[in-house]
C-alpha cells in the first residue's frame, strides 16, 4: 500500500481516474489516496509525507534529496503559463498587493524571475486569488489551473502571461507541475511510471470514464471549462518528460540560483 497524492485539477483527476479506481493493471500495487491542492502537497513534501506525490516543479527543487522525479503524469506545455492579473484600470504592480497561489508553487518562482523581489506578495491557496481581487483583498494576483479560463469574471484584465515570456526567453516549455515518488521506493519506479501511462492512455481511449470523478472534486464545475483545463494541462509531456522537459527543469533552477532565488 503506498500513499498517492495529486490535486483536485482536471488534468490530475483525468490522469489518475483509471489508476485509483483500479481500471488498468497496477502491477499488484495499492494506493491510499489524498487529494490537496498543489501548494499543500509541496509542503507535505518537506515533511516527506506521501510516498507519490504531485508537486510543483518549484517545490521539487526544495524535496529532491529525498523525492525521485518520474517520467510521467507532469503538467508542461506552451500556452499553459500562470498569468498576472489585475483588477481593471490597475497601471503598475509597484504598490499593489499581489496574492500568489503559494512560495513553492512555480507560479511564484516565475514571478520572482521576471520582476524580481521588490513587491508586496501575499501567499494565498490559489482558489481564493480572484476573489480575493474582485472583493478588493488584492490588487493583482498570479493565477493558475482553472483561473486562465474565467479570470474575466472577476472584472480582471490580464497584465503579463508568465507563460509567454518563459517561452520568449528560454524556448522552452513551461515547467509547471511534476509527479515524484520517495527515494526508499525507487525500485518500483518504472512500474509506477508504467501506471500512470497507462492510466492516462485509458482516460484518452474513454473520456466519458472519468467525467464524473473530474467534476465531483473540480473547483470549477462548467463542463466546457474542465474541458480546456484537459487539452491544455495534459499532452505529450504527461507521458513522458523527454529531453525537452528535463532541460526545462535545469533551466529553471539555474535561472533561480543565478538570482538567488533558492
Amino acid at each position: 500500500m503506498l500513499s498517492l497524492a495529486f490535486s483536485s485539477c482536471p488534468n490530475d483527476t483525468f490522469i489518475f481516474h483509471a489508476l485509483v479506481h483500479r481500471l488498468i493493471d497496477t502491477h499488484g500495487l495499492a494506493f491510499d489516496v489524498h487529494i490537496d491542492d498543489v501548494e499543500s502537497l509541496n509542503h507535505a513534501a518537506l515533511n516527506q509525507q506521501y510516498d507519490i506525490t504531485k508537486l510543483s516543479f518549484h517545490g521539487f527543487l526544495y524535496a529532491q534529496a529525498h523525492y525521485e522525479l518520474l517520467d510521467a503524469g507532469a503538467a508542461l506545455g506552451s500556452g499553459c503559463g500562470p498569468l498576472v492579473v489585475a483588477r481593471k484600470g490597475l497601471d503598475s504592480l509597484l504598490h499593489a498587493t499581489i496574492a500568489t497561489p503559494g512560495h513553492y508553487t512555480t507560479a511564484h518562482l516565475l514571478f520572482r524571475l521576471r520582476f524580481g523581489s521588490l513587491y508586496d506578495i501575499i501567499h494565498v491557496r490559489f482558489d481564493e486569488i480572484l476573489p480575493g481581487i474582485e472583493n478588493g483583498r488584492f490588487d493583482a494576483g498570479v493565477i493558475i489551473h482553472e483561473g486562465r479560463f474565467i479570470y474575466h469574471k472577476y472584472n480582471c484584465d490580464m497584465l503579463i502571461d508568465l507563460g509567454t515570456w518563459w517561452e520568449d526567453v528560454t524556448g522552452l516549455p513551461i515547467p509547471l507541475g511534476c509527479i515524484v515518488i520517495h527515494k526508499r521506493h525507487a525500485h518500483i519506479k518504472p512500474l509506477i511510471e508504467e501506471s500512470i501511462r497507462q492510466s492516462l492512455l485509458y482516460a484518452r481511449k474513454n473520456p466519458d470514464a472519468s467525467r464524473e470523478y473530474i467534476q465531483s472534486l473540480s473547483q470549477e464545475m462548467d463542463d466546457a471549462v474542465i474541458q480546456q483545463h484537459i487539452d491544455l494541462y495534459v499532452n505529450e509531456y504527461s507521458l513522458s518528460l523527454g529531453w525537452a522537459g528535463i532541460k526545462a527543469l535545469h533551466t529553471l533552477k539555474e535561472m533561480a540560483l543565478c538570482q538567488n532565488l533558492l
